[in-house]
């Protein structure tokens, strides 16, 4: 498609580019160092969404990117507004989210001299050379094209996850020269030679198959799994490809009776997982499940690079499985749905009453909002389903629990959600402390309309940690912030609110009757208060 447009500054031949890419929301705060990229913005059609700081920026590009399918643009300013978002960049690298920076920076004559202009950073390139997949810096008019395909460039071949573009303060205004026709996108994956991965798959007896966030789009996986008669773990990012099914092993592979399953393999197909330690090893014991006869299969060859495999496959893992469907044979029956049905029941045991009953609340609200979308925090309940919870659909739980760890994720994603799926129930999930991060992001779905509803789970203090502290023989400090009156919240916010006991069907019905309602409302979930043992 040619884009040709002549007598457009920079700026305004940027949000040009973005809209040739399919951009349609644009995620930002405004300053001073960014009004030339706005110039163009009104009259480009693409929606500008403006969180109430720059980490919300990013989080709600995250969490829109998610729910789309779709790569998350942010406008952030020079120097603060570029570092208010890398813990956001950071989060969206750990999970493979693809979300496009784009900042101002300096004007180049003045770029690591020192000299104090407002918003200076030392490197700043620098510093997002430490977190962003590419960062591209437009010089020049003519530079800003292949800056824009580059940028968008992994979201369409590779591991995806942030990029980022900086303009120059001198150089947004400039007239820019005329937009070249958008690259297209990237070439379907040339499969590798896959003989000694499906010979290994045909000759074992007890296939497993571990299934991470890479994986959950290859539709076929169910097929593949029957075929093979083995059970399927998910990672925390891979929930919902196997709902309801009984090969399906909704539990963490962390759990002592996850990896008894995969222990007991003759072969494990690992796809689109980097077996980190978050999923694998969240006791930290430093000792990863054993994988007998292990097949790796990954996008990303740096990923095959750092877990030694028996077979490692550089390939997207839909493709893997579409190739094995065509090659494999049906198996006599392996017991696959016995051996499922052992490990779960042994990891509902495992995780203990606490944490079951906490996922009987997550089981609740998935069965009384059917395809909602549960994007959660660090928080109890959160710990609780990523240890054993299954969505009802693709990308209907994830959170920042996992990989990078950031707290003030929830609230935020889930409004970027609300605006790439409008259609569907979203939830938010966050504890009292977690919610103290971004509370105020709140205000950007009363002002647009979105009906997510946000629970807090109140239990006066960041538990967790003074669990852990306690675990560890440390005095606890630190870890009891005094929670506001949510009701009061609410109030100030101008939304709906309802206090319940953290109890499934008051949950459920609260929910459920909130639901029913317009715009945002906020539930606040009343849970033990952590108590020193001393």
């Amino acid at each position: 498609m040619s884009t040709s447009v002549t007598q457009q500054t920079v700026g305004e031949a940027l949000v040009t580019g973005l809209k040739a890419r399919g951009v349609t929301h644009v995620f930002g705060i405004p300053g001073v160092h960014t009004i030339e990229l706005y110039r163009g913005l009104a009259r480009s059609g693409i929606r500008h969404i403006t969180p109430r700081h720059e980490q919300g920026v990013g989080f709600m590009a995250d969490g829109y990117a998610r729910a789309s399918g779709k790569p998350g643009v942010a406008f952030v300013i020079t120097g603060p507004g570029l570092t208010n978002a890398v813990t956001a960049m950071a989060q969206a690298r750990a999970d493979s989210v693809p979300i496009l920076v784009v900042s101002g920076v300096n004007a180049g004559p003045s770029l690591g001299k020192g000299w104090g202009h407002l918003h200076e950073l030392p490197d700043q390139g620098g510093l997002m050379a430490q977190v962003a997949l590419t960062s591209q810096h437009v010089a020049t008019p003519e530079e800003l094209n292949e800056a824009l395909d580059r940028a968008f460039a992994p979201f369409t071949a590779g591991r995806a996850g942030p990029t980022h573009i900086e303009v120059p303060l001198d150089v947004m205004g400039q007239t820019a020269v005329d937009l070249a026709e958008v690259a297209q996108g990237a070439a379907p994956p040339v499969l590798p030679d896959l003989c000694a991965a499906l010979t290994k798959l045909e000759d074992a007896k007890q296939v497993v198959i571990l299934a991470g966030g890479g994986a959950k789009h290859a539709t076929a996986l169910r097929d593949l799994a029957e075929r093979l008669d083995a059970p399927v773990v998910q990672t925390v990012n891979g929930r919902g490809v196997m709902f309801d099914h009984p090969l399906s092993v909704p539990a963490s592979p962390s759990l002592t009776a996850v990896r008894d399953l995969i222990r007991q393999a003759d072969c494990v197909l690992a796809l689109g997982t980097e077996l980190g330690p978050t999923d694998y090893d969240m006791y930290e014991i430093g000792r990863y499940p054993a994988m007998p006869g292990l097949i790796r299969v990954d996008i990303c060859l740096k990923q095959l690079s750092r877990r030694s495999a028996s077979i490692s496959i550089e390939t997207d893992s839909a493709a893997f499985v579409a190739a094995a469907l065509e090659r494999l044979a049906d198996r006599k029956a392996a017991n696959g749905a016995a051996r499922a049905e052992t490990a779960r029941q042994a990891a509902w045991e495992e995780i203990g009453p606490d944490y079951r009953r906490q996922v009987e609340v997550l089981n609740a609200i998935r069965d009384a909002l059917p395809k909602a979308r549960i994007v959660g925090d660090s928080t109890q309940p959160v710990y609780a389903g990523n240890l054993y919870y299954e969505p009802d659909r693709l990308d209907g739980w994830f959170n920042s629990a996992t990989g990078y760890g950031a707290l003030g994720y929830a609230i935020p994603a889930a409004i970027g959600v609300a605006l790439a799926d409008p259609d569907s129930p979203v939830i938010c999930l966050t504890g009292d402390g977690g919610a103290q991060f971004s509370l105020t992001e709140m205000m950007v779905a009363q002002e647009e309309g979105l009906p997510v509803l946000f629970v807090i789970w109140n239990n006066a203090g960041y538990r967790e940690i003074a669990t852990a502290m306690e675990s560890a023989e440390v005095e606890v400090v630190g870890c009891t912030p005094t929670p506001p009156d949510f009701a009061l919240t609410a109030q100030a916010f101008g939304m709906r609110y309802a206090k319940v006991a953290d109890v499934a069907d008051q949950v459920t019905t609260a929910l459920t009757a909130l639901a029913q309602g317009q715009g945002p409302a906020i539930l606040e979930v009343t849970a033990p208060v952590w108590r020193s043992k001393g």
